[in-house]
């Protein structure tokens, strides 16, 4: 892996609670490679989710620079970031997101919505996602018909929909029974090895970084054991 997809130099990140400036993030260097699993970890405080925020363009750093293949995104103005950000990103979170009305098919549509795609085009696509994560045969079922592991694959599968450049995942297994993370986790790999997929993984669990190709600490603002 010699091309770099996430470029980070010299990023902070303070925010004003009045006349103070608090720092949340000092002074970051950090490069993830194409096709990389990263897991990152740290106490909560220590800036894992601000930094998370500021690679997906969320959030604007006071500082530095944050490039994802070659390009300098705190740069962009905000239409023109999320129209990156929709199809340059996919995001997997701990509590899964998913629209309680909608249908598994439905619900990874969402990300498609805004694309030039014809509905058949997007319902294919919708459909192939849920098929590489194990849903094929749940696609009608709504999230109340689901289980927890069940719905965080519905979640996978709408991050990948629009085939990102990256994937961002905060605690995707937070919520879940012992069995079901397994499960997701090994899922994420496979995606990660067989797919190329990038994965940046948010995680307090030493046993959900083990699966990541690297580790990396984040501790009060600054990162540790690169």
């Amino acid at each position: 892996m010699n091309n770099p997809l996430v470029e980070i130099h010299g990023l902070r990140k303070s925010y004003r609670r009045g006349p103070t400036e608090v720092p949340v993030l000092e002074n970051l260097d950090l490069t993830i490679e194409a096709g990389e699993f990263l897991a990152l970890m740290g106490p909560s405080g220590s800036g894992k989710s601000t930094l998370l925020n500021l690679i997906a363009g969320l959030d604007r750093p006071t500082a530095g620079t944050v490039r994802i293949a070659g390009r300098d995104i705190q740069h962009l103005h905000d239409r023109e970031l999320n129209h990156w950000r929709n199809r340059s990103i996919g995001f997997i979170f701990q509590l899964y997101n998913l629209v309680p009305v909608l249908t598994a098919l439905e619900n990874v549509e969402l990300p498609l919505l805004l694309s030039p795609l014809t509905t058949a085009r997007r319902r294919a696509r919708a459909a192939a996602a849920l098929r590489l994560v194990g849903l094929g045969g749940r696609m009608e079922h709504r999230p109340t018909e689901l289980s927890g592991g069940e719905q965080q694959r519905v979640a996978i599968a709408r991050a990948l929909v629009t085939d990102p450049l990256l994937v961002l995942a905060d605690e995707p297994t937070g919520d879940l029974d012992t069995r079901s993370a397994e499960e997701i986790l090994t899922l994420m790999q496979f995606l990660n090895h067989s797919a190329g997929k990038t994965f940046v993984m948010v995680t307090h669990d030493p046993r959900a970084a083990e699966r990541a190709s690297r580790i990396v600490h984040l501790e009060k603002g600054r990162l540790v054991n690169l």
